[in-house]
């Protein structure tokens, strides 16, 4: 009897032993399997999609970078005509201002100077002017010579030049003659805005001096802002007016925005080899700031292709995947998982090359988030 406990003992041992060698062999061949098998539960809960290949517009792209910008004539550095020194300057960086609207005051005594010049002339003017006015009548009833005629006509006309020019300057200089020569002198000047626009820089303090070189600030008009993108040489045969542009700025955000080439440039950079082209954008941000760097892809030509969405293509490692359906039953979905080949690229799906083996097949467009998670590297955008 004990003999035979000991062969009943063995037995079961070496047959728990073989259990647990199947086992293994079985989880192996799964782990290596190109098959799937979910529960109708877990394709629900997983919220996955069946689907099938759609035909798709796909562009012929040329990659560029460049920047968003304003026109010349959007942008404006502000300066002085004469030198002095800033005793208001109410305004910051990023502050909207209207056309017209006070910048900056600066003070000094040579504006008074030239408006103690203006009053002299003027007063000058009105002796010289009559008798200017006298020895033409004189000449015309002979009664005087030409030569005094045409001294007085000289001095008379040389100083009016002298009096206007000076006014011309006091208006450069916002100081309104009338009101000089009502007697009004002021040792400031108030500088205006030129455009409609954003302060961009301001590069003065109250009562830093400056001259008629500085810049005191920058306004810049965003009203028509614009990508000014970088081509090389290679692709600028390929550039036209009117093909669309679409970019992202990296630095700020990951959206998409759209745009359409507007002007191709017509001379090549000598140091970087690259042409500029001007691209009116779609939609402007508000929050689009002058001087950002963009990354766009300009649309040369449309093909079509076979397709799929983004999140039906499974990356592992090097390579891409789908599932394709098997066989479906009410408690389980069996896949097959298919080595494919991608192409180009649009913002929801992505080319299938190699798609003749897919034709007519079911496959999981939606819902791959749990494979992903298992493991998967994904893919899309």
């Amino acid at each position: 009897m004990k003999s035979l406990y000991i062969l009943i003992f063995l037995s079961l041992f070496m047959s728990c032993g073989n259990s647990e060698s199947d086992t293994t062999e079985v989880t192996e061949s799964e782990t290596h399997s190109d098959e799937l098998t979910l529960s109708t539960a877990q394709f629900e809960s997983e919220g996955m999609v069946l689907g099938s290949l759609s035909e798709h517009s796909f562009n012929e792209t040329v990659i560029v970078n460049g920047m968003i910008d304003v026109p010349p004539h959007n942008k404006s550095r502000v300066s002085t005509y004469m030198a002095g020194y800033i005793t208001k300057t109410p305004l910051l960086i990023g502050d909207q201002v209207k056309k017209g609207q006070l910048l900056v005051t600066l003070e000094n005594t040579e504006f008074i100077e030239i408006q103690q010049q203006y009053l002299e002339v003027a007063e000058q003017l009105s002796y010289l002017k009559n008798e200017y006015t006298r020895q033409k009548t004189l000449f015309d009833e002979k009664i005087t010579s030409e030569k005094n005629y045409l001294k007085a006509e000289s001095t008379y006309k040389s100083n009016l030049a002298f009096y206007k020019g000076l006014e011309k300057k006091l208006q450069m200089l916002n100081i309104n003659p009338k009101s000089v020569l009502a007697g009004n002198m002021s040792s400031t000047i108030n500088i205006y805005a030129p455009i409609d626009g954003y302060v961009t820089k301001v590069n003065v303090s109250n009562g830093a001096y400056v001259s008629a070189s500085d810049d005191i600030m920058e306004l810049v008009d965003i009203d028509h802002i614009h990508l000014e993108l970088s081509v090389f040489e290679k692709d600028i045969m390929k550039i036209k007016k009117g093909q669309k542009i679409s970019f992202k700025i990296p630095e700020a955000s990951q959206k998409t925005f759209t745009a359409e080439v507007h002007l191709v440039g017509t001379t090549i950079n000598e140091n970087t080899r690259r042409v500029q082209v001007h691209g009116h954008i779609d939609d402007v941000e508000d929050n689009f700031i002058v001087g950002m760097f963009v990354e766009a892809q300009i649309a040369i030509s449309e093909v079509k292709g076979m397709a799929l969405p983004h999140e039906a293509v499974i990356q592992s490692g090097d390579e891409y995947y789908v599932l394709v359906l098997d066989q479906k039953t009410p408690e389980n979905y069996t896949f097959s998982r298919i080595k494919v080949e991608i192409g180009k690229e649009t913002e929801d799906f992505t080319e299938i090359l190699n798609h003749g083996n897919l034709s007519n097949k079911q496959l999981i467009i939606k819902g791959t988030t749990m494979l992903l998670n298992e493991g998967e590297g994904g893919h899309g955008h």
